[in-house]
């Protein structure tokens, strides 16, 4: 518990996964760490050479384990980058030179590895050449737990919490969260990020509270520190008084109940109050989302991201290796659809192939050579992935859809090559489904405004809300300097979206939406009043969805839709859909951390 003696610290971030949670602090150090630093006796340099050799092959033990773990989990695949960090552990240069260092200078071996390695690490930041750079974020990563097992520190790793936990952290990488331990987590906190980072997309789909952009959390934090931690409203208390505790005991217990009620629905159709469909599907990440996605009844997958088979790879993933993942995955959600997003690389999901198509570093990333635009210049490995899916649509209901397309001109070349992706599939006799259904994202404003041109070239469209409302409202959305300017409240990106799906109800083709706005339940029944398809959102989100929706009358969103449109600022479209939700859900959202 708490202790009394201590005064109770408030810190705000930004509210990024719901729930309130309390619990002792497991500071995940990432940071460069205060390596010691003294004069080892005489005598004792072989026992110091002797201490570093057991702590590469813990290292070593350790990487493999994940890299198993991950291959179990995830797919050989997805287990690759970790043979990068093994390759680290192998070079004898760094070794040697590090053994040599201590035998020069008669320092303890941390200090020896630490000097040795942060000159390699200095050295790949330097040099120009893209993929050689980014081979020092493998040198960190590895540099960091072997001086986590020289310096004895245990439990570093995010896999085998001994307790349960609030993990404090700079950032969580891939790695990190890959074998994060769900059992024991309770929230995640971090200095940097945003509301749809890598980490916040975990925290929702293992549901548990997460606050992130905290600025200096790692080091207001110390290991053991209690914390109380409300995810609904962004809020970190160090040391909360037994008042304090007392009175989000209270919102916890509500808010547990709430998920109780809310999972009930998971069983239940897909519908309004008044028998209206509306399918609710999940966005996934690849074929580890499989469990989660039958666990929640999902109507089948609204967004299957390719870009994870692709990141931290020295070489693309072939059409080979790509068939088996998406093969796996149509199978197994079978007769559900399936809709594949071609790769989304850039913006903030760059990675750089040494046997490849490479990625130049761009001042504005965001606005640069990513998405279908790096596939159009790389139509070859665009092709591989064209031709995996093809070939993957002869074992379900699978449709691809094309990520960032900003006119006509883009998506004629892209039904192109599709065009010759399956030509080649003829003339291998390999089968696919000729009819295979194609849409686009429509994620720019140029798309937004052309949308009845395109929908004469495409079966569908899927708003994707992250993209839409970064570009329409001019803030870059991994950015928490300006995070409070990305509104999804705003009238024009209320507008947007209606004019959209106007143009698919006129041309007869179905609206879907993806993203952060569709996965929040306050966003539930306006974008049902607004006429959308389908809406598709992280798994851990659904059940709260469906769980509105099948409280709400169809005429009772569409009017809710109607008053929204006409309102003038982002206040009070918030207001309004405040109002909404909380009418909806009653009794059960009256203990809400807003509302105290």
């Amino acid at each position: 518990m708490s202790p009394k003696n201590k005064e109770e610290i408030v810190i705000r971030g930004t509210a990024a996964s719901p729930g309130v949670v309390q619990g002792p602090a497991f500071v995940f150090l990432q940071k460069d760490l205060e390596v010691p630093f003294y004069q080892v006796g005489e005598g004792r340099g072989l026992a110091e050479i002797k201490r570093f050799a057991n702590a590469l092959a813990e290292t070593r033990s350790q990487i493999n384990a994940i890299k198993t773990e991950i291959a179990d989990k995830l797919g050989d695949e997805e287990a690759q980058i970790f043979a990068a960090h093994l390759l680290v552990l192998e070079d004898k240069a760094l070794i040697d030179e590090t053994i040599q260092e201590q035998r020069n200078s008669g320092y303890n071996i941390e200090y020896c590895f630490h000097t040795v390695s942060k000159r390699y690490i200095d050295f790949f930041d330097q040099i120009k050449d893209d993929y050689l750079k980014e081979r020092s974020a493998d040198i960190k990563d590895v540099s960091r737990r072997v001086l986590h097992n020289l310096m004895g520190h245990a439990g570093f790793t995010l896999n085998h919490l001994q307790d349960k936990r609030v993990v404090v952290a700079e950032n969580l990488t891939p790695s990190d969260t890959a074998i994060i331990d769900k059992e024991n987590v309770l929230a995640l906190l971090t200095d940097l990020g945003s509301r749809t980072s890598h980490a916040v997309i975990v925290a929702r789909t293992i549901q548990v509270p997460a606050v992130v952009g905290l600025h200096d959390i790692t080091q207001r934090v110390k290991n053991a520190d209690y914390l109380l931690v409300d995810g609904y409203n962004g809020v970190v208390i160090i040391h909360p008084s037994e008042e304090t505790l007392a009175r989000y005991g209270k919102i916890q217990s509500a808010y547990e109940s709430r998920q109780r009620v809310y999972e009930e629905s998971l069983a239940l159709p897909s519908q309004s109050a008044d028998g209206q469909n509306l399918p609710l599907m999940a966005n996934i990440e690849g074929r580890g989302d499989i469990p989660s996605v039958k666990r929640t009844g999902a109507s089948g997958v609204g967004l299957f991201r390719t870009e994870n088979l692709f990141l931290g790879k020295g070489t693309p993933p072939g059409e080979e290796e790509q068939f088996e993942v998406y093969r796996e995955v149509a199978e197994a959600l079978k007769p559900e659809t399936v809709i594949i997003r071609t790769l989304d690389l850039g913006g903030d999901k760059s990675t750089f192939f040494k046997d490849g198509p490479s990625m130049e570093k761009e001042e504005n990333p965001f606005m640069g050579l990513r998405a279908i635009r790096f596939c159009l210049e790389h139509k070859g490995m665009f092709k591989d992935q064209l031709r995996a899916v093809l070939r993957a649509s002869a074992f379900g209901d699978v449709k691809l859809m094309y990520p960032m397309i900003s006119g006509v001109d883009e998506l004629l070349r892209a039904n192109a090559l599709l065009e010759e992706a399956k030509a080649e599939l003829r003339e291998r006799s390999e089968p696919f489904n000729e009819s295979l259904s194609v849409g686009i994202m429509i994620e720019l404003p140029s798309a937004a405004y052309t949308a009845d041109l395109l929908a004469d070239h495409c079966a569908f469209f899927s708003i994707g809300t992250n993209d839409l409302i970064q570009y329409m409202m001019a803030v870059d959305r991994v950015n928490d300097r300006v995070a409070h300017l990305y509104d999804p409240n705003h009238p024009a990106v209320i507008r947007a979206i209606k004019s959209v799906i106007e143009v698919g109800k006129n041309k007869g083709i179905p609206v879907s939406l993806c993203g952060e706005m569709a996965g929040d339940s306050l966003y539930t029944a306006l974008l049902f009043g607004l006429g959308a398809d389908a809406l598709s959102a992280t798994p851990g989100c659904l059940a709260e969805m469906k769980y509105l929706l099948r409280r709400t009358k169809m005429q009772e969103a569409v009017d809710l839709a109607e008053h929204v449109l006409q309102q003038k600022s982002s206040k009070e479209v918030h207001k309004l859909l405040k109002s909404f939700y909380g009418a909806q859900l009653g009794e059960l959202i009256e203990s809400e951390t807003g509302n105290l």
